[in-house]
């Protein structure tokens, strides 16, 4: 009953914010008694569940960015499938840190980057693109998330992207990302299939609501409603590492 309850909260968090859900699902795993591996295994199993359902509704919306994320998926696909590797040779508590590290990146660059762009952005080239793909799969299978967190706020500071668009092919990027690790993951034996399916199917309620809630939202609140689930999660991972 508590992992399906966590799938509802995640599943909102994932399609609200437009994250794989492993941002706010690492931590709660962890508050619940797991250890960091275990949770980063039944994150990325849920992720597979909410960005592919996630990203068919927001495919009216974000049309004109898959060009792109599908370039950057690639890359992120690549990158995930080193992901089993990586963890089945670093310390829990080094995925702990490096988790922390990449939230405080992303409140930095979300902070000083705009709500919305009043221009369209520039088309990318698409080497860059499936670089930078690559190396955020290879960091965010590693600590259990999707990817978005770091891609979002790449895609906004730097790549002039508005936040509500960057968080549709953010979460359109975990479907690559997502599926990579857990093909990794599952390769070197990590993979809790029991509890990331329960996780996985109820956070499809959470995704379906989360979506509509974002949709209604306006751009200004949704970069502090961003910021602020930053900092909560940050807050619970410092409390939980140290």
């Amino acid at each position: 009953m508590e992992l399906a309850i966590f799938g509802v909260i995640t599943g909102f968090i994932s399609g609200f914010f437009g994250v794989g859900g492993g941002m706010i699902l690492v931590p709660l795993l962890l508050m619940s008694g797991f250890v960091m591996k275990e949770a980063v295994a039944i994150s990325v199993m849920q992720m597979v569940f909410s960005s592919i359902y996630g990203s068919f509704l927001n495919a009216q919306k974000a049309k004109e960015v898959l060009k792109d994320g599908t370039i950057i998926g690639i890359g992120g696909f690549i990158g995930g499938l080193q992901s089993g590797f990586i963890v089945s040779n670093v310390s829990n508590e080094f995925l702990q840190y490096l988790f922390i590290l990449i939230l405080v990146f992303s409140i930095v660059r979300i902070f000083y980057s705009p709500a919305s762009q009043e221009a369209q952005p520039k088309s990318q080239n698409r080497f860059i693109l499936l670089i930078i793909g690559f190396f955020i799969g290879i960091v965010a299978m590693s600590i259990g998330v999707g990817g978005s967190i770091l891609l979002t706020p790449i895609l906004v500071g730097f790549l002039r992207y508005d936040l509500k668009m960057a968080t549709a092919l953010g979460l359109f990027f975990v479907i690559f990302s997502s599926i990579a690790g857990f093909i990794s993951q599952s390769l070197q034996g990590l993979m809790l299939y029991q509890e990331g399916a329960i996780v996985g199917i109820a956070s499809l309620i959470g995704v379906y609501f989360g979506i509509k809630v974002k949709n209604l939202t306006k751009a200004t609140s949704y970069k502090k409603f961003i910021l602020l689930l930053n900092i909560i999660i940050l807050i619970t991972m410092l409390y939980k590492t140290f």
